[in-house]
């Protein structure tokens, strides 16, 4: 069983599937995270590969506050990936609310909602603080 285990922990610091989910915020860190799977910054090098569903992705990528609209969608596409799961914060919004913490809809960071794994801060986040950030989530998961 550990050497399964092991393979399995391999293929997922090898390959992980992402998933990018905008929660309001203002396209800044969207466009950072794009920038980041472009051939500039080529986030693909590491074999991370952007997914359209959330039943073939390992990492969630959220960029923005959570707003009252769509904390129920966050929190059906979270329940839809399969274990295990990773949730990635990016960007000052995702992280604490940001500048529009405390308004009547927002509800806060992404940690009020969902278990964050990784917070990546900024506005926008980098896309070599984005890479920096992802990178350091699979070393973690090698050290597990």
């Amino acid at each position: 069983m550990k050497l399964l285990d092991n393979i399995m922990t391999w293929a997922r610091t090898k390959s992980p599937w992402v998933l990018h989910f905008n929660t309001g915020a203002c396209n800044a860190c969207d466009i950072e995270i794009l920038a980041a799977l472009a051939p500039r910054f080529d986030l693909e090098r590491f074999g991370i590969i952007q997914r359209g569903t959330p039943r073939h992705a390992d990492v969630l990528l959220c960029t923005g506050p959570v707003t009252l609209q769509v904390e129920e969608r966050l929190k059906r596409i979270y329940e839809q990936m399969p274990e295990p799961k990773f949730v990635v914060a990016i960007g000052a919004c995702a992280c604490s609310g940001g500048v529009v913490s405390g308004c009547y809809g927002v509800r806060g960071g992404i940690d009020t909602v969902l278990p964050v794994d990784v917070y990546i801060p900024g506005c926008p986040a980098s896309p070599a603080a984005l890479i920096d950030g992802v990178t350091k989530l699979l070393g973690s998961l090698k050290e597990n």
